[in-house]
């Protein structure tokens, strides 16, 4: 059984990679993987099924690679592009397969197991971004609990951005943008946003805490 599935993601994988989505046929695949059609819609669902399967491992590669290199990185916008960076680069490579996957983590049938781990994959990149920018709150000092609240958000945000980002060169739109300066602004515009905010819900010096009396207070008493 392992080895029919390893015939198929690397027939898959090689006229992905070759022809392109819109260019293999189900059929194409289950033919240069030696197994009969019945055989290959066990392992997957439908073409789109077959692209999730093979590029969700690009993802998880992509994604580790980011992980570790933002480790490094004490600035958070650079943390958080050191983690961006090996997803988009490897996104380059072939866009119109990359299109094709976005469009199936965010259309694809709720049921399908690869959707399912694209989506885990996902969620993964979020909460790594998150972790990035509580990190960066606690070094500065700041609120923990609401840094998390707040990271969460902005982990999908990031998300979003990327998502418009990966797309971009597909639909065609600003094409005189540099897409990576684009992702740098966007992210930097964010990531200054988290820490504002941050910045506004810590208590003015002076201010009284909840179920505590102010100086003036007591003297009055």
């Amino acid at each position: 059984m392992r080895d029919k599935q390893s015939r198929i993601f690397a027939a898959a994988s090689s006229l992905f990679a070759e022809k392109g989505f819109a260019g293999v046929t189900t059929q194409q695949i289950s033919e240069r993987a030696d197994v009969a059609a019945g055989t290959l819609f066990r392992y997957a669902t439908s073409k789109g099924e077959l692209l999730m399967m093979v590029y969700n491992q690009q993802f998880r590669a992509a994604l580790s690679i980011g992980e570790r290199e933002s480790r490094s990185r004490r600035d958070p916008v650079d943390a958080v592009l050191a983690l961006v960076r090996p997803i988009l680069e490897a996104a380059d490579s072939n866009v119109e397969n990359t299109v094709n996957y976005q469009r199936e983590l965010l259309f694809g049938s709720a049921s399908e197991k690869y959707r399912s781990e694209g989506l885990d994959l996902v969620a993964l990149f979020e909460e790594t971004v998150a972790c990035r920018l509580v990190e960066a709150a606690r070094n500065r000092g700041l609120d923990e609990r609401q840094a998390e609240d707040r990271a969460r958000h902005a982990g999908r945000s990031i998300f979003a951005i990327l998502h418009l980002i990966l797309a971009r060169a597909f639909t065609g739109a600003h094409p005189h943008n540099d897409p990576e300066a684009d992702l740098h602004a966007q992210i930097d515009q964010i990531v200054t946003g988290f820490f504002a905010a941050l910045d506004d819900d810590r208590p003015a010096r002076g201010t009284p805490q909840p179920g505590t009396s102010s100086p003036q207070r007591k003297k009055e008493s």
